[in-house]
């Protein structure tokens, strides 16, 4: 295995996106600095959030739900063909889960859909694969489910999963399933949060899950170490406002989970404020430290900086990028 690539972002500096909103009623959102001062490691503190954490369900439209609570927001589509969901959660998440979704219905998961490889996205492919769900996924995200994934800023190895937690169905572009009377499109953006991210589209219902290339209301993760960038994420953006109107309901990777292209057009407008006054700064000579201390996201920290990325680390991920 190559030797993992180094980043300018400490351990000290990173605090992990997947910490869902149901954290706050598990108790209130850990700092920073809280989660850095604690004992065991970050991914530990996110994985014993979400054992603890309740499920809700947000009914859309069409037998399509969205649960919140378990890492990424997890889109379901119910019928007598089984249901499919966008996302698997974390897998210590898997007695809520089954409870939510047992009140959906009571049809069995046949099909799953893995928006990039994450394990707060990913995670429960562990449990719903054996159980029988069919695992759908780009060609990258079956690579890094596949092995070993050092990620620095989290301070952790990625185990493989097991081979029934695997995609057993992959593509490089675009991917279509008919399912319970739905069409669904998945289409791979290239690179955006990851190299792995696409987008799933039902087009009867007009809803889509464009995962964590939409952070709703919130400042985004970029994992640069497989893939990802500021350009992409902007890119990523564009191509979710073409390919959506005003009656579209847009699902977001994190933050509040029902949205629409109002909020997706402010965190597009966000990401591309911020990623030219970073460059600016960088191509003035500036370091990172010192493009941190001239706050260029000060204009947006009221709306986007009250999660657990805070402006100076989303600064920093920045100037990685430019």
């Amino acid at each position: 295995m190559p030797a993992p690539r180094q980043h300018p972002l400490t351990r000290r500096d990173f605090c992990f996106c997947c910490v869902s909103a149901s954290a706050v009623a598990a108790g209130g959102w850990l700092s920073p600095r809280k989660a850095y001062a604690e004992a065991r490691g970050l991914v530990s503190l996110i994985k014993d959030s979400a054992a603890a954490s309740p499920i809700t369900v947000h009914r859309l439209r069409n037998n399509i739900s969205v649960l919140e609570g378990s890492g990424g927001n997890v889109a379901v589509l119910s019928g007598p063909e089984g249901k499919l969901l966008v996302d698997a959660g974390i897998s210590v998440s898997q007695p809520q889960m089954t409870k939510r979704l047992g009140e959906i219905s009571a049809d069995p998961v046949t099909h799953l859909i893995n928006t990039h490889w994450h394990f707060d996205h990913a995670d429960g492919n562990s449990w719903l694969g054996p159980s029988g769900a069919k695992i759908i996924a780009q060609n990258n995200t079956r690579k890094y489910l596949s092995q070993v994934q050092r990620v620095d800023e989290w301070d952790y190895n990625f185990l493989p999963l097991r081979a029934d937690g695997l995609p057993t169905e992959v593509f490089s572009d675009s991917h279509d399933i008919e399912l319970n009377g739905a069409s669904i499109a998945l289409k791979h953006y290239g690179s955006a949060h990851t190299d792995s991210d696409i987008s799933v589209t039902f087009g009867e219902a007009d809803i889509v899950h464009v995962a964590d290339t939409f952070w709703n209301g919130v400042y985004p993760f970029i994992d640069y170490s497989t893939g990802g960038s500021i350009d992409g994420m902007i890119a990523a953006s564009d191509a979710n406002l073409s390919a959506t109107t005003d009656n579209t309901i847009i699902i977001p990777g994190h933050g509040q989970p029902v949205s629409n292209r109002t909020e997706l057009q402010a965190f597009r407008d966000m990401l591309v404020a911020v990623r030219d006054a970073v460059a600016e700064l960088k191509h003035e000579g500036r370091t990172r430290d010192e493009t941190v201390a001239a706050k260029p996201t000060a204009a947006f920290d009221a709306t986007f900086g009250n999660f657990v990325i805070d402006p100076p680390f989303f600064t920093r991920l920045v100037y990685e990028g430019v």
